[in-house]
Formats: structure tokens, sequence, C-alpha cells
């Protein structure tokens, strides 16, 4: 397992951060690595995330100093979308298929966590999100067929758009994670825009389904003091409570959300007037 730490800031200092910095602090630049388990833990409220893409290999989760317990889950919830081929999720004596957008919610105390491929030709990539939890709910296999749909935006505003709540009090309990999937309709680019912050919750976004030449123009920062970093697919971007999170691309895409933090109200949102930001 490889784990890649990255540590809290100051808005205060995020000011002065060049692109090459800003980069190095916020971005993943690569999730998936062929039979690894790659993840990122981000001291933002200690959310872990990343990407776990068995080929040739069965993949197991394991603990580690970083983490203080025995096994990964044991003070811990994750919340799981496959975006590749056809996977298997063990979890300690139960097997789970995930099919592509496929997900799942495991609660804390699972000690044993398999990920695996039905096909090397077209291999599984499961994308993660595990937060602290408090106490153990029961695991859940989420088809995308079971999320929440929303359906947002409008085609004149380039923002149309259908939100797919997979870890959400609507569907299953979790203690603090929120995980879901947007999906942007052919001709829209634009994803939350007027943006929003939450300083009771972080956000974590994953960008995929685009296409090699697709960028997506992601902004961040505070209100008064927006910045921008391009991302390219399967990159994923770490938002601080502090930060506005929004992006627009050079044509549609899909992104995964995750959130943890005070609540798991998916409207507790603190819209910016368009005439405040700088």
């Amino acid at each position: 397992m490889i784990l890649n730490i990255k540590y809290n800031n100051h808005p205060e200092d995020a000011k002065k951060y060049d692109t090459s910095l800003l980069r190095e602090r916020f971005l993943v630049e690569e999730v998936f690595v062929k039979d690894e388990i790659n993840l990122t833990y981000s001291h933002h409220d200690r959310i872990v995330l990343g990407g776990i893409n068995p080929v040739e290999k069965t993949l197991s989760l394991s603990g580690s100093k970083e983490f203080g317990t025995n096994y990964f889950l044991e003070r811990r919830e994750m919340g799981v979308i496959n975006v590749g081929g056809d996977g298997v999720v063990y979890l300690d004596n139960q097997r789970f298929e995930l099919k592509n957008s496929d997900g799942m919610y495991i609660g804390s105390g699972v000690k044993n966590v398999v990920f695996s491929s039905v096909s090397s030709i077209n291999p599984a990539k499961f994308y993660i999100n595990s937060a602290p939890a408090h106490q153990s709910y029961p695991s859940v296999h989420i088809p995308l067929s079971k999320a929440k749909k929303v359906s947002l935006g409008d085609a004149l505003t380039l923002n149309q758009r259908t939100i797919h709540q997979y870890v959400h009090p609507d569907v299953c309990l979790s203690c603090q994670l929120v995980m879901g999937l947007t999906i942007l309709s052919p001709g829209s680019v634009w994803n939350t825009m007027p943006c929003h912050t939450h300083e009771r919750r972080m956000e974590v976004y994953f960008y995929f389904n685009m296409s090699e030449q697709t960028r997506v123009f992601h902004l961040m920062g505070e209100v008064h003091e927006t910045r921008h970093l391009v991302i390219k697919n399967e990159q994923a971007i770490i938002g601080p409570s502090w930060s506005i999170h929004s992006g627009v691309g050079t044509s549609n895409y899909t992104f995964i959300w995750g959130m943890c933090g005070e609540n798991q109200t998916f409207t507790d949102m603190d819209f910016v007037d368009m005439s405040s930001l700088r």
C-alpha cells in the first residue's frame, strides 16, 4: 500500500503559493497505479482518498503507523465507487460484485477488505474515500440504480447535471462520510456555479470520464482570493473547508465528490454572490 501525506495549511499561506506549490499541496496527480493501493492521507478532517487498481493481483487493505490501528477500518469507515471494469470486493466472509458505477459503503470494524478484478483486460478501478468513524454501521452495496438522484442546472447556463448520492443519509447510514457522483450532460461544463463554501466540512473532487485532451479548470481559494488548477483525467483535488470548489471543463465530464466534517447535510452550503468573487 502506498500512502502519501498532505498536511493542513492556513488560507493566508495559500495566498502566497505559486502554481507548483498549489499542485503539491492540494492536487493528487496520480490516483490509480496498476496492482497497487495508492492512497493519500489529508490532514484536512483526516480524509483518505485514492485508487485501488487490481489487474494481475488481488489487493488487501492494511493498517499502518499513520492510522495507529491494527487494521485499516478499525476506527474508520469507507465509501467505494468502481469507475473501471467489473470487480469484486470481499469483506471478511462476504463477497460483493461491483460493476462500473456501482458503489459501496463499508462500515467500521471490517477487518479484511480485499479487491479484485473480473478481467485483467478490463480491470476494476475502485475509487475510495475514508473518514474516521465513531461507531460501526452495516456495509451496503449501492449500485447506481439505488443511489438517490438529484437533477440540477440548465443547458442555458452550461451546468445541467445529475447528482447521484451514494453514501448519504437517504441511502445508508454512515458516521460522517458523504459521497456521490455527478454526471454533466453533453454541452454542460460547469459544476457548482454560483459556487459555495462550507466551513463545517471539507470536500474532495475526483475528475474522470475525460478524453486525453479534455481539461478541467478547478477553482479554489477564498472567495476574494481565488486560484485555479488545471486538471486532467483521473486526478483528484483536496478542498479545505475555507475554500470554494468549482470547476469548468473544455468538455463535459464526471466527478466524484466526498465530504466529511461536522454534519451530513448535503444542502449545508454558504453560497457566494457572483459580485463577491475575485
